[in-house]
């Protein structure tokens, strides 16, 4: 939802020139430090603030364009070939493009990089979009670009309108634009964004709202797509798992689970990036046996019986864009497990905490109330099933004998953008 401020001034299009004039102002007395990048009623928006403060920090120039280094050809083609979003294309052209074109603006999808993947509508704004390197390939991050919608909804992970003179960088100006993320419905990760942008004055206060709508469908063609691919392999693995004897489960490709045989389903399992047949070593299940499905794998539990040796080693990556993940690294080999964003939070302040941390001790750097710490317990309970070997408790920490690699983002302030963790925000600071 946009902030109140906003809200109220652009709620009609009559109102789009004076609203202009008034972000302008405010942001050249932002930017000169003659004003605070913090709420007041002559400060920017919140979201748009912070945005100017990391865009600030990288570095941005807010009077020059950025020297795009926009992607080869063969490399757009391959992370097209590649996305989740390449499927929902119908879906957002439906949605958007007919009503892009009606209001001279454009409509562009991007990977969860920030690198614009495709660019359509109408053809004298995509020229306008041209000469601001606004085109296929095109890195459209904070880091690069400055505040604008599709890189602050990467980092907001919302919808987000950015409006005229609230681009960082001058030459935006002119522009309004309306970008909503994109999300794996299975785990929510990260996929990309959708935006509707064109020239200020053809704005609508409607834009935000139906580009959030479309992406929701999108999300929601992407849980058909699944729950049907699920259903064919479930099909197909009903015989081999009544054949069977003992334990066994049948997982899609990414490790989602279709059917299982003499065990509790759970939603997945982790599997390595590049699955193999033969044995394996599953964090939940010990050793197994994997063996090829149509569109997916059966996993046979104890199907050899020699003890698992433990992980040896952990890499805690909250640097990416695309959300924070635990790769652990074994003598079987390595898996790695997307975390939710409150498991993130635990994790990371375990890493900074080797000797370890106390259910109220995490209570507190998690929600800065000791008083919390059965919501901590549940938390690591869930966690400590999924990582096997990886936990320990008593107090909790990372086991024994595990290497543990902390991976940050390059700048302080982007750890966890969306936390409000004391612990998290404490660290952003330095």
């Amino acid at each position: 939802m946009m902030d109140r401020p906003i809200d109220r001034a652009i709620r009609s299009a009559q109102e789009i020139r004076e609203t202009a004039r008034r972000l302008a102002s405010v942001r050249e007395a932002a930017l000169s430090g003659a004003a605070p990048l913090h709420p007041a009623s002559d400060a920017p928006r919140t979201l748009i603030g912070e945005s100017w403060l990391r865009a600030l920090g990288s570095g941005v120039d807010p009077d020059r364009d950025a020297d795009q280094q926009p992607l080869s050809v063969a490399e757009l083609e391959h992370r097209r070939q590649n996305s989740q979003l390449t499927a929902v294309l119908p879906v957002l052209h439906d949605g958007l493009l007919a009503a892009a074109h009606a209001a001279q603006q454009i409509m562009v999808v991007t990977d969860a990089e920030g690198r614009v993947l495709w660019r359509e509508g109408c053809a004298p704004v995509r020229r306008m979009a041209d000469r601001l390197g606004f085109d296929k390939g095109a890195d459209w991050t904070e880091d690069v670009v400055g505040t604008n919608a599709i890189g602050t909804a990467l980092v907001a992970r919302r919808p987000v309108l950015v409006h005229s003179a609230e681009h960082f960088v001058r030459s935006h100006h002119q522009w309004t634009c309306a970008a909503a993320p994109l999300h794996d419905p299975r785990d929510g990760r990260l996929l990309g964004t959708v935006d509707v942008s064109g020239p200020a004055q053809s704005f609508h206060p409607t834009t935000l709202p139906l580009v959030s709508a479309v992406a929701r469908l999108a999300e929601g063609e992407l849980r058909t797509r699944h729950h049907g691919s699920l259903e064919r392999l479930r099909s197909s693995a009903a015989p081999v798992l009544a054949r069977l004897g003992g334990q066994a489960l049948a997982v899609d490709p990414h490790g989602w689970v279709a059917g299982v045989n003499g065990i509790t389903p759970p939603d997945r399992v982790a599997l390595p990036k590049a699955p193999e047949a033969g044995p394996l070593w599953l964090p939940r299940y010990g050793m197994c046996a994997l063996e090829p499905l149509p569109g997916g794998w059966l996993i046979r539990i104890g199907r050899h019986q020699e003890p698992p040796p433990g992980p040896g080693r952990v890499l805690l990556d909250l640097g990416g864009r695309d959300g924070a993940t635990l790769t652990v690294s074994g003598a079987v080999g390595d898996w790695s497990h997307e975390l939710t964003p409150r498991h993130a939070e635990l994790l990371f302040v375990l890493a900074a905490h080797p000797e370890g941390r106390s259910a109220a001790e995490l209570a507190r750097d998690l929600f800065g109330d000791g008083g919390r710490a059965v919501t901590v317990r549940a938390e690591l309970s869930r966690l400590r099933r999924h990582l096997a070997g990886v936990l320990s408790h008593r107090p909790y920490r990372f086991a024994d004998g595990v290497e543990v690699e902390l991976r940050l983002p390059s700048r302080p302030g982007r750890l966890l953008p969306q936390s409000t963790a004391p612990a998290v925000v404490a660290a952003r600071r330095g």
